[in-house]
């Protein structure tokens, strides 16, 4: 717990911020520290637990309303659900595997993993949510292989708590009863019938007493279009939407929608999951069904259904709403990773060397502590090595920016922060990343607030943006002298005339036929 922390002490300043939802859940921790708890719990877009924890973090250190000090509260927040998801994953790998190797090893490939990691540094949700879903999910191997009923307590609890955090929290309730009703299909799994009906009773009735409240109140399990797009209560994303990834062809059948939705998703996870985990997770899959007891299986029949159905999940996710990035592919590739750590861990008890080619005498060679260890600093660093910046902490550039756009007067006109973060420090009223298409052909909006990867991705969003400054110099630049690999945010004044020849073309200024 120690070294996960002091690592995430390390990542927040080497690591770039470029995600704007974890400044959607300290607005919502506001809201509940000011004491609107119907706006701050039910009536926001995401779940509660997440801003909870920041407005419990914020009034424990107390260090004012500056958006500095909740900017401190939503780190230590997420660093401290990170830090206390250590005991939960050690203890769901060592039952999965019977080896403290295993748990180790597994507790350092996945926080040092490019998906924690990177949701650490941006105060995602998805920090509270292993929290929770560890425990969970721990609770339910532990179930599956000793069959006591009290298992399914905190299994049903943590699984609530996980749910009240993402909306993905029940998939783990789904997926346990999915697999009792798998289990006695094999007589290598099948438990008595009469606890059977027993523990899908309780994974029913459980999760409704718990949750049902909150669902009812909240109008469904979950308010984000996202969510909705994807168990169908709307429509999915217009084909030229400006969150998909890429528009819809014309004449794009339903069948290659997601064809293209299943390889993005194949991507996301091999995004999530670095490339020298690949083959030892295959290894360690081979040896964990090799040598699993009936509760093993049992556990592993859970495990891949959990995986398969985040997968479909993230499928439909991208075939309604045209996105998946890598932190959405949290569930599999933790599921992934423990295995990968299964398999080092069988490597480094089998690789052993003839003494005798070696020129070192008789007998068996094996490598010792020293060996090891540069081969794990090795596979651990392999991902960290990506995208990390030296310099000031990570939201710095933003800090900066706040700082320059507070300076100028309002009525020098409105903002449009693509960033989001450097429209919160500022403290100025504008517009974020949501209302890119009304702010954009607002004659009001003079501001433009962009990271390079806005200017610079292959998405729709992108190309949209690089119409909209064509033929503007930068207004100023954050840092103005930025280190390699540094993340830099950029100000342009829209007011100011592109140069001759470079005008945007109206169809990227218009947000009604953007719409269209």
């Amino acid at each position: 717990m120690l070294g996960v922390g002091a690592f995430l002490v390390w990542a927040t300043h080497h690591a770039e911020v470029s995600f704007g939802d974890g400044l959607r859940a300290v607005r919502q921790a506001q809201r509940i520290e000011r004491g609107d708890l119907a706006g701050g719990l039910w009536r926001s877009i995401d779940h509660p637990l997440h801003p909870l924890a920041i407005a419990a973090v914020h009034q424990t250190l107390g260090e004012g309303d500056s958006p500095f000090a909740w900017q401190t509260a939503a780190q230590v927040a997420s660093a401290l659900a990170l830090v206390l998801a250590v005991v939960p994953l050690y203890l769901l790998a060592r039952d999965l595997f019977d080896d403290d190797t295993t748990a180790a090893l597994a507790v350092l490939l996945v926080t040092a993993g490019p998906v924690v990691s990177d949701v650490a540094v941006n105060v995602l949700s998805e920090t509270t949510f292993l929290l929770f879903w560890a425990w969970g999910l721990w609770a339910a191997v532990r179930f599956l292989r000793a069959g006591s009923f009290g298992w399914l307590a905190p299994t049903v609890g943590f699984g609530a708590l996980a749910y009240l955090t993402r909306p993905e929290g029940l998939l783990l309730h789904l997926a346990l009863v999915v697999t009792l009703l798998v289990l006695p299909l094999s007589r290598g799994t099948h438990i008595l019938w009469r606890r059977w009906w027993a523990a899908v009773g309780v994974l029913v009735i459980g999760p409704a007493v718990l949750v049902g409240p909150y669902i009812a109140a909240k109008g469904g399990i979950g308010t984000r279009p996202a969510v909705a797009r994807l168990i169908g209560t709307v429509p999915e994303a217009p084909p030229q939407a400006l969150e998909r990834e890429r528009p819809l062809a014309p004449g794009q059948t339903v069948g290659q929608t997601y064809a293209i939705a299943a390889g993005r998703v194949v991507k996301a996870v091999r995004g999530a999951v670095p490339l020298p985990l690949w083959p030892l997770a295959m290894l360690g899959l081979a040896v964990a069904g090799r040598g699993a007891n009936r509760g093993q299986a049992r556990a592993w029949l859970l495990l891949g259904v959990l995986g398969a159905g985040a997968f479909a999940g993230l499928v439909r996710l991208h075939a309604t709403g045209g996105y998946c990035t890598v932190r959405h592919a949290l569930i599999p590739a933790t599921i992934l990773t423990l295995a990968a750590a299964h398999g080092l861990a069988w490597v480094m008890r089998a690789v052993s060397f003839d003494a005798r080619r070696l020129g070192l005498g008789e007998g068996r060679l094996t490598p010792g502590p020293a060996v090891w260890t540069v081969v794990i600093a090795t596979v651990v660093a392999w991902p960290l090595d990506r995208g990390r910046a030296p310099g000031l902490g990570s939201f710095e550039p933003y800090h900066q920016a706040g700082a320059w756009l507070s300076a100028r007067p309002k009525a020098d006109g409105r903002v449009l922060d693509l960033t989001d973060w450097a429209l919160f420090f500022s403290g100025r009223e504008g517009d974020g990343f949501a209302h890119v298409l009304d702010a954009a052909g607002r004659p009001s909006t003079r501001f433009l607030v962009v990271r390079d990867g806005h200017l610079t991705g292959h998405l729709h969003y992108n190309e949209v943006l690089r119409g909209l400054v064509a033929g503007r110099e930068p207004l100023a630049r954050f840092p103005e002298r930025p280190v390699p690999r540094q993340l830099q945010v950029t100000v342009y004044d829209l007011a100011e005339p592109a140069l001759e020849g470079m005008a945007a073309a109206p169809a990227l200024t218009d947000p009604e036929r953007l719409r269209r």
